[in-house]
């Protein structure tokens, strides 16, 4: 679900806790060390998110945060905030050999740049994969 968040909107907030549960609280995220990824340089998005991102002439940058139950991927555009929200149950992460990742869920997609040198970015993805593994079942009797 791609939405809108310039603004404080208290039932855009609900339908994100809905979906990916409530914020971590201070001291679960100091026990995780962190759960914001560093600046992320946007390579490619599907045609919804390219969209957007063309409209203006600035470099194409995103943020992830993660949630109990999925991950909020965060980007600006034209001076208003937009917000993917992708449960970890939908949530798909490829390492590409073009030092990128890419991020899927159902007909949403972006790739992220992920040079060598950039070890915050891959150990953020690192740290991500293993809390998708740690939520999502495993077998597919899980499900």
């Amino acid at each position: 679900m791609l939405l809108h968040v310039s603004y404080n909107d208290k039932e855009t907030t609900r339908k994100i806790d809905a979906e990916l549960g409530k914020p971590f609280t201070i001291k679960e995220r100091l026990k995780m060390r962190g759960i914001g990824s560093p600046k992320l340089i946007l390579t490619e998005a599907s045609a919804q998110i390219s969209n957007l991102m063309n409209l203006d002439n600035n470099r194409n940058l995103c943020n992830i945060e993660m949630r109990p139950k999925g991950i909020i991927l965060g980007f600006r555009s034209n001076l208003n905030s937009y917000a993917l929200i992708i449960p970890y149950y939908k949530l798909v992460i490829y390492k590409g050999q073009a030092e990128e990742y890419s991020i899927y869920k159902d007909d949403y997609f972006v790739k992220i740049e992920a040079k060598v040198k950039d070890k915050s970015v891959h150990n953020f993805m690192k740290k991500l994969m293993e809390a998708k593994n740690t939520v999502t079942p495993q077998r597919p009797e899980d499900f």
